[in-house]
């Protein structure tokens, strides 16, 4: 049976967790010896780029029809990589971390090469494409409060935007740049126009922004705190009075206690509200998966405001997810991200990357009745 077995019959399936949805989940081989911060697929093949807090990244080849994984290249930061992302053409990687620096690997040559500097972390990273003449830069956002852009060639950055805040998070889709801030900041920016910060606005949720996630079709993006909550967000003022909306995700009720991370809220019914940590988007479906520090990760459809799939618990928070080019696997991160602080990080905390294969049952809009 091929790893990748998609079924696309309609079902009557429940979108609860039996226990049996990860079984055949594969791992990928000589991971990273530290926490996961970021996972991302290559836009052109099933090649996989892992930053870690081991402070290299790591880059995998996957084989789509049985899972069968090896790496192909590795190059180091010299502090915890907290971002690494793909060229458009598939050719490069691009990362940012505690070194303050931001670097480009070419795959053809195994060269790695120091682009661009700040003068504290870079939080995010992003291969970008501004303007009308689509001129490839790299964009990255730091808790200097930048934004630079830089442009491979030259030491210099091509242009630095001020944010109102540290950078936590940031993501990119066509012509749309959303940097998610400090103090609930959100900053969007028309890369039409990269050199200005287009619209500034608060969060609609109350606590820390902890990730964000812009829609393939660029018309908005999704926020995820650290509160157990998401955000539907719409650049349109029109389309997000009407289609804009924010629930509830990543909480646990009554008295169930957990391993992986704990945040109190106060309502009466003592549930806990876990971080979102990471939200991807299927790349052909527009759906989503939100996943976060109770361990588990979902499904969902934002149009029909529905959970799509509940995933079982799985042994520590997932860290980080990313869906390969055309949605047919979702890797995810199982290991440490810090919500517990340093007294959290046992050694025998998990520290794996996952492939799993979807099926449309699990990731497709179900038909409206």
């Amino acid at each position: 049976m091929s790893f990748l077995t998609a079924s696309s019959a309609p079902t009557s399936t429940t979108s609860a967790a039996t226990g049996q949805e990860l079984m055949n989940d594969i791992t990928i081989n000589n991971g990273p010896e530290d926490s996961i911060e970021d996972i991302s697929f290559s836009p052109q093949q099933d090649l996989l780029a892992v930053a870690s807090w081991d402070k290299k990244v790591r880059i995998y080849e996957i084989d789509s029809n049985t899972g069968n994984n090896q790496g192909k290249a590795m190059y180091e930061h010299s502090a915890p990589v907290f971002s690494s992302r793909w060229s458009t053409d598939g050719t490069k990687v691009v990362s940012g971390g505690a070194d303050n620096q931001v670097k480009i690997f070419d795959l053809a040559t195994q060269q790695q090469q120091q682009i661009g500097q700040h003068d504290a972390p870079v939080r995010a990273v992003r291969y970008v494409e501004c303007g009308p003449t689509n001129t490839p830069v790299v964009a990255s956002g730091s808790w200097d409060k930048t934004l630079k852009y830089w442009d491979m060639r030259t030491p210099n950055p091509v242009s630095t935007i001020n944010l109102p805040e540290r950078c936590y998070t940031m993501d990119s889709s066509q012509k749309l740049l959303v940097v998610g801030c400090a103090e609930r900041h959100i900053s969007i920016i028309d890369l039409n126009n990269p050199q200005a910060i287009w619209k500034t606005s608060q969060s609609p949720l109350k606590w820390q922004t902890r990730t964000i996630a812009c829609y393939p079709q660029a018309n908005g993006f999704a926020v995820g705190s650290i509160e157990g909550r998401c955000a539907i967000q719409y650049i349109n003022d029109s389309e997000q009075k009407k289609f804009g909306f924010s629930f509830k995700c990543h909480r646990k009720s009554g008295s169930s206690t957990s391993t992986t991370g704990v945040r109190t809220t106060s309502s009466t019914s003592e549930s806990q509200a876990y971080p979102v940590n990471a939200i991807s988007f299927h790349p052909i479906y527009g759906t989503f998966s939100t996943a976060g520090s109770d361990g588990t990760f979902c499904f969902w459809d934002k149009d029909a405001k529905q959970r799509l799939k509940l995933f079982p618990e799985l042994p520590g928070t997932v860290s980080a997810t990313a869906f390969n080019k055309n949605g047919t696997i979702f890797a995810y991160a199982v290991s440490y991200d810090w919500s517990l602080g340093y007294m959290g990080n046992r050694p025998d905390y998990p520290n794996i990357v996952k492939l799993h294969a979807t099926k449309d049952v699990e990731i497709k809009q179900k038909n409206k009745r």
